[in-house]
């Protein structure tokens, strides 16, 4: 039997800007960190399944896998954590190990999005597929900056120091609410494409602020990386009124009464999770002002991608 774990992410920044055209055309940035919310996929060899998750089904689908396939995860569903790239790096992993092919992470990473986009149909970007695959803080070009499709991973140093204040200073509040509609996606995209200027100057913005947010945790500074992340969502918010919800607003509020420095949704958000960046010492303040909004996920940083063992056959 061989099981894969592969964890989700915090996007720090960049959001956006590595879903298609945009990269292609202006090239796109993403700085995102991995952390221990993982995706866990078991494979075991027997007759084929009925039922399955229609990711599960794709994948084994896809890979022309017939055995037992299982999947579970330690997140919310639709928490805008990256949970569904997760779950396709986890099994392209699982997967290939199964069939004996030696895989590089940027070929896990690359078959499980056109896992999502091909046998899936859904239209997003790369940043999560990579998170997962990788693991630890990334900085990731996306297009013009690179030949053709290929995405230049930077894999960005975090002494114990940073890790310790990232992990002490973030709070991460699942809002309880469904993420975004594919309706809001494809109006922001089209956006983009109509060369909407309020979309044109977010999008821009936001791989700036992303390439700040590489510098500051190079520097484990981590007072810049908030005030960083704390402009993105004013641009976030710009691409569409669905971004942020009456609920994100409220907790907001509470947040930035209690000390935030910096917020955001995660994801492409319209629910799902908020990143909440304080100092240590406000940040239990900022935990008992956001309870009432959602629920405070514990989180610490996972500095390996997708891992994949094999066990017993009875195990």
């Amino acid at each position: 039997m061989f099981v894969a774990s592969a964890p989700s992410r915090l996007d720090f920044g960049g959001g956006w800007t590595d879903v298609p055209p945009y990269p292609e055309e202006r090239g796109g940035f993403v700085c995102n960190l991995a952390i221990e919310r993982r995706v866990r996929v078991s494979l075991r060899p027997s007759v084929a399944e009925r039922d399955r998750l229609p990711l599960v089904e794709a994948a084994c689908r896809r890979a022309g896998y017939a055995g037992h396939a299982a999947m579970q995860s330690d997140f919310p569903i639709g928490a805008g954590l990256g949970g569904s790239s997760a779950a396709g790096v986890a099994l392209a992993a699982a997967l290939a190990a199964a069939q004996d092919r030696e895989v590089t992470p940027a070929a896990i990473a690359e078959w499980s999005r056109a896992l999502e986009v091909e046998e899936m149909g859904i239209a997003g970007g790369r940043q999560d597929h990579y998170a997962a695959a990788y693991g630890g803080a990334l900085g990731l070009t996306f297009g013009t900056a690179v030949s053709g499709d290929a995405v230049e991973v930077e894999a960005i140093p975090l002494s114990a120091a940073g890790r310790t204040a990232l992990e002490a200073r973030i709070t991460l509040v699942y809002t309880g609410e469904s993420r975004i509609s594919g309706d809001t996606i494809t109006a922001v995209l089209d956006a983009y494409r109509n060369r909407t200027p309020r979309v044109m100057e977010a999008l821009d913005r936001m791989a700036v602020l992303a390439r700040g947010m590489r510098s500051a945790l190079h520097a484990a500074d981590v007072t810049t990386l908030g005030a960083l992340v704390d402009e993105h969502w004013i641009h976030q918010r710009a691409l569409h009124p669905r971004i942020t919800t009456e609920r994100i607003d409220a907790l907001e509020q509470a947040a930035r009464a209690a000390g935030a420095q910096g917020l955001k949704a995660l994801g492409a958000s319209g629910g799902g999770c908020v990143m909440i960046i304080s100092a240590a010492s406000d940040a239990a303040r900022v935990v008992e002002a956001v309870a009432p909004f959602g629920e405070v996920l514990p989180w610490r940083i996972a500095t390996t991608g997708v891992e994949v063992s094999r066990l017993p056959p009875d195990a």
